[in-house]
């Protein structure tokens, strides 16, 4: 039996008002007000596709020790539209993040809103063939849009994950169907930051009326089965009920679409129908039949059922990431975090931030991974890794075994809010953090507000963007303390 394993989801914490960005074009796009309502995930300034996929994915797979606990994995997709690099491989740095090991199969896979049921369904077929036994599958997205745009109130930021396997299955494969046509109802050029959308009626009445249902009808006669069969369906669509219009000429009761989350999260793009999945197996029922249709550029539709595994495993997910939750109504930050606007830097940033490749290869576990080391002597962690124990009353030589600190809980002994270096968010919080085994590094402490930090705050650590060469184009990633 092949089928999901184990599922998990990271929406940024910031949640813009769509009232806030209809108000602040009012003068230009006055039609905005009556579509703003709810609201939309908003990535921070050091979060994209790369670091939220990163975030999902410790959701799906837990790990006291990123080493061992996630030593199975022995494959990676990694799915988006809005990879942070053209060329170099993204999976790769989502790898290095995890402390997977350098012997797996990895994959980038984008240019379509279905690349993210195009990576679930590639790695299910490499279950199927024994290529790969436990792969992991993460898709995120960050969109820009323009200001004013229908885009800009419609999209959102986020990012969903899946391991697969033969054993422990929580959720069965049961079958797919893909459609594959040129039908462009949005493009982005090679050298542009936005979307184009063509003409919506067109790509209701061309697009999703004839395609989705098509490819839904062809699937269930595949697996033999009927629209009444199914439990949930998921599918993203950018039109008010159209959804439920597209599961009745399915067959399918249109009481069984599920929420597509637009009112508080928005469209995640190539995440999107892997988003409501992980929802929708927080709450499945064994027996329950899923099926999930993504659009773009044809239809990808693949059917699941949900086993009595599933009632063993539990994650944050969509609903714990919905929970964790911080309004937010500056549209100027918005514009700020996203580089729609050219703020004044100040002569701290102008700084050259070439990043030295080659201290990046031989430190990459070190960087990308949070590896330190810990005595097998006397147990005493340390970061970075050394020679010599830092125990006073241990000093043993080479006895460092390699020990991640991403998945510990940290705590602050010291800390700055500090107005005068640059920061992309002010102020710049920082801090010496310490951890119960050992080892202590200087951080930065991202997702925090003023007054809400303090000596002895618990915190975790995130992997997030340290800064972006903008003269070579290079993102470097480092990890940051977040307040627990």
């Amino acid at each position: 039996m092949t089928g999901i394993t184990s599922y998990g989801a990271y929406i940024p914490r910031l949640r813009l008002q769509r009232k806030a960005i209809a108000q602040a074009n009012a003068w230009f796009a006055p039609n905005m007000l009556g579509a703003a309502k709810g609201e939309r995930s908003m990535a921070n300034w050091d979060e994209d596709a790369v670091t939220m996929s990163v975030e999902a994915a410790r959701d799906c797979v837990p790990a006291h020790d990123p080493i061992k606990d996630r030593a199975f994995v022995d494959g990676l997709y990694f799915a988006s539209t809005t990879m942070p690099f053209s060329d170099r491989q993204n999976a790769g740095i989502v790898a290095g993040a995890l402390s997977l090991g350098a012997g797996i199969t990895s994959l980038d896979i984008s240019s379509s809103q279905r690349a993210g049921t195009s990576a679930l369904l590639a790695a299910l077929d490499g279950v199927a063939s024994g290529r790969v036994k436990a792969p992991l599958i993460v898709a995120g997205e960050k969109r820009k849009a323009r200001a004013a745009s229908s885009q800009e109130l419609a999209y959102g930021d986020a990012a969903a994950a899946f391991t697969l396997g033969k054993d422990g299955v929580i959720a069965k494969f049961l079958g797919s169907h893909s459609v594959t046509l040129d039908f462009v109802d949005h493009f982005r050029g090679g050298d542009e930051d936005y979307d184009y959308s063509w003409e919506e009626r067109w790509i209701r009445d061309e697009g999703y009326s004839k395609i989705v249902p098509t490819a839904i009808k062809t699937l269930l006669e595949k697996v033999d089965m009927s629209g009444g069969d199914i439990a949930h369906l998921i599918l993203p669509c950018p039109f008010a009920k159209l959804d439920q219009t597209l599961a009745k000429q399915s067959g399918i009761d249109p009481a069984k679409v599920r929420d597509n989350l637009s009112s508080n999260v928005g469209d995640t793009g190539a995440a999107h129908a892997l988003l409501m999945l992980a929802h929708v197996l927080e709450n499945a029922k064994p027996g329950d039949k899923i099926l999930v249709a993504q659009f773009g550029q044809g239809c990808d539709a693949l059917l699941f059922e949900a086993t009595p595994e599933i009632s063993s495993i539990k994650r944050n997910g969509v609903s714990g990431s919905l929970a964790r939750r911080k309004e937010e109504t500056n549209y100027n930050k918005y514009l700020g975090f996203n580089g729609l606007i050219e703020l004044e830097k100040g002569m701290r940033a102008e700084v050259d931030k070439r990043t030295a490749l080659t201290v990046l290869y031989r430190k990459n576990d070190m960087i990308t991974g949070l590896v330190g080391g810990k005595c097998r002597v006397c147990g005493t962690g340390q970061f970075p890794r050394t020679r010599i124990c830092v125990n006073p009353n241990c000093k043993a030589v080479d006895s460092q075994d390699p020990y991640s600190f991403a998945d510990q809980q940290g705590t602050i002994l010291s800390w700055s809010a500090d107005f005068l270096t640059y920061s992309m968010s002010p102020p710049n919080h920082y801090g010496m953090i310490t951890f119960a085994d050992g080892g202590r590094f200087m951080a930065d402490i991202t997702d925090v507000d003023q007054g809400q930090i303090d000596s002895g705050t618990k915190v975790k650590m995130v992997f997030r963007m340290k800064d972006r060469d903008e003269k070579r184009g290079f993102i470097r990633y480092f990890w940051k303390a977040v307040p627990v």
